[in-house]
Order: structure tokens, then C-alpha cells, then sequence
């Protein structure tokens, strides 16, 4: 026997809510889910694993029209032509999520390189704003010429 779900614990076990799991059937993406007598839709084990598939094609930029034709050419079953039009959608689509992969890689090198040179400019502007050592004997330009006059006097010559 086959465990089924009904759909709030597909839409949690998803991640969808139950009005986009309806919609997904309404537009095709999905399969008419099996129905009890009470007209309730029960979800399987094989709904959840084409749902998850179908969240992976999405996440990775998929065109829901991309998506509808191949869940279409899934439906026909595994004729040589369904099988290989849905493995062309894939490739082509492998080829798309692979350029965008490259892309955001050449992007996150150049952030990581402009972090770096920021971090290099902290220390420098750091070392420049830090107050030189002082030396014993030699005025700085906090001195004041009145009182170290006054200092360097012996005592009791005032």
C-alpha cells in the first residue's frame, strides 16, 4: 500500500502552499492528483519527488513555459521523441544555469577583491591616523613653551 498525504502536508513537506500546489495542477504542471471519496486531493511519494524536481528547475531559472512542456512531453511517456526533447530542454537549460554559474563566480571574485583592497586601505589609514611614539625631551605640537619653560627651571627660582 502506498502512503499518500493530504495537501497541507504536501504544501508543508514541499514548501509551497497549498494554493500554488492547486495552481500547479490547474496549469499542468502537475499530474490531476488522486482524489478520495470526499473529493480530497492525496499526494504520493512519486507527486513530491516530480514537485521537488519541478522547484529545481524553477530555482535555477527555468521558464515556466519551459516547465510546462516538458512536464507535457512527460505525460506522452518515454517515445524516442519525448525523450529527446525533454534531455535538449535539459541540456540546454544545464548550458544556461552554467553561464550563470560562471558569471556569479567572475562577480564574486571581483567582490572579493574589492573587500580585500578595502581591508588593505583600513590598515593604511590606520597606521597613518595612529599618534607617532613620543620621544623624552623633544617638543611636540602639544607642548606648551609656556610651562616647559616653567618646568625645566630649578626649583625655588620662580
Amino acid at each position: 500500500m502506498t502512503t499518500s498525504m493530504t495537501i497541507a502536508q504536501a504544501a508543508a513537506a514541499t514548501g509551497l502552499s497549498v494554493h500554488t500546489l492547486r495552481y500547479y495542477e490547474r496549469i499542468g504542471l502537475l499530474d490531476p492528483v488522486e482524489r478520495r471519496d470526499n473529493s480530497h486531493r492525496r499526494y504520493t511519494q512519486e507527486d513530491l519527488n516530480w514537485i521537488g524536481f519541478l522547484l529545481k528547475l524553477k530555482s535555477t531559472g527555468l521558464p515556466v513555459r519551459a516547465m510546462l512542456r516538458y512536464a507535457e512531453l512527460r505525460r506522452l511517456g518515454n517515445s524516442m521523441e519525448s525523450v529527446t526533447e525533454r534531455k535538449a530542454i535539459l541540456l540546454d537549460h544545464t548550458l544556461s544555469v552554467q553561464h550563470t554559474l560562471a558569471e556569479l563566480q567572475s562577480n564574486l571574485a571581483a567582490l572579493h577583491h574589492k573587500i580585500a583592497l578595502y581591508g588593505e586601505m583600513e590598515k593604511e589609514a590606520m597606521a597613518q591616523s595612529a599618534p607617532a611614539p613620543r620621544k623624552s625631551g623633544r617638543k611636540t605640537a602639544l607642548s606648551d613653551p609656556r610651562t616647559d619653560a616653567a618646568a625645566m627651571q630649578p626649583a625655588g627660582a620662580n
